[in-house]
């Protein structure tokens, strides 16, 4: 849905649209979707509401756009960027997991449309990861368009005035992903983890404050982690894993968790409760307190 900005600052849409995050620097471009049984990245049992979010860092010189979004969105997320950047600026994209719908549906249809600069990923052959329907035209723009591959731990400078944005691997994940920092607005972007916060109505809200009060419980993180892609996890060896992403947090002042899809959490508390569940839940799932097996999609837990 196509909203003048100044109404994104003020009231919201029913079913999402621009939020800003960041005065002039951060960007979230929300589109939601039903939790009805069908959502292989939810609980079978949820319902309610989600959020699809594709985040736009902005410069005076430069965008960056994380996660294209679904195909369905692509009118009203073409629409959202045009608000925010003045045509012609330079654009380069970072869809955070190749394997991904919600990150990558888009990356033909917005490069052939915007003046993207640069895609980032950890494979140089990407474009051969977004041809997925196109027609010979939008397969000659993803040859032409200039990939710029990225290693597990590198940094992005967005912008002449060189805006610094940390890449890492994962530490947790089901297939290649990156994790982003964006050191200007203390932002740490987690992909598809830290997603377990939805919604009972189509409404939201999409983000949890510390003026909220946040009901999530240990026990809906667990359900989320174990009902979801991260079934596995019970019985690994998830002292490893909790040490990669414990290094984050300690090495990076986070203000906000900007998720791939569901709530964005912000603020300190916020931020430190949830990852402290999260800690709490790797923790009692290591293979020293649990014995891994399979668990099929049908089994709740």
């Amino acid at each position: 849905m196509q909203r003048a900005l100044g109404e994104a600052r003020g009231r919201r849409s029913k079913v999402g649209g621009i939020a800003e995050l960041a005065e002039g620097k951060l960007y979230v471009l929300q589109h939601t979707y039903p939790l009805d049984g069908r959502v292989s990245f939810y609980p079978a049992n949820a319902r309610g509401f989600s959020v699809a979010n594709s985040y736009l860092l902005k410069q005076p010189d430069a965008a960056m756009l994380i996660d294209t979004g679904f195909g369905k969105d692509e009118p009203a997320i073409r629409g959202e960027i045009e608000q925010l950047i003045a045509p012609g600026l330079p654009l380069s994209l970072f869809p955070l997991r190749l394997n991904e719908f919600m990150s990558i549906n888009n990356v033909e249809s917005f490069a052939g449309h915007f003046n993207v600069e640069t895609c980032y990923t950890g494979n140089i052959d990407a474009a051969l990861w977004f041809d997925f329907g196109a027609k010979a035209e939008g397969r000659d723009i993803l040859k032409s368009m200039k990939v710029t591959a990225v290693s597990r731990a590198d940094c992005i400078q967005l912008g002449k005035a060189g805006r610094s944005i940390d890449v890492m691997n994962a530490p947790i994940r089901l297939i290649a992903t990156r994790w982003l920092y964006d050191h200007a607005t203390r932002t740490l972007f987690s992909s598809d983890l830290f997603t377990h916060v939805w919604r009972d109505r189509e409404s939201g809200p999409w983000f949890v404050t510390e003026a909220d009060n946040d009901s999530t419980s240990l026990a809906d993180v667990r359900s989320h982690m174990l009902n979801t892609r991260y079934w596995w996890l019970e019985g690994a060896p998830t002292d490893s894993i909790r040490r990669g992403i414990g290094a984050i947090f300690d090495k990076y002042d986070i203000e906000t968790i900007a998720p791939g899809y569901g709530c964005i959490l912000r603020g300190r508390n916020v931020v430190a409760q949830h990852y402290r569940m999260l800690d709490e839940f790797l923790a009692a799932s290591d293979k020293s307190r649990m014995v891994s097996r399979y668990v099929s999609r049908d089994e709740e837990r």
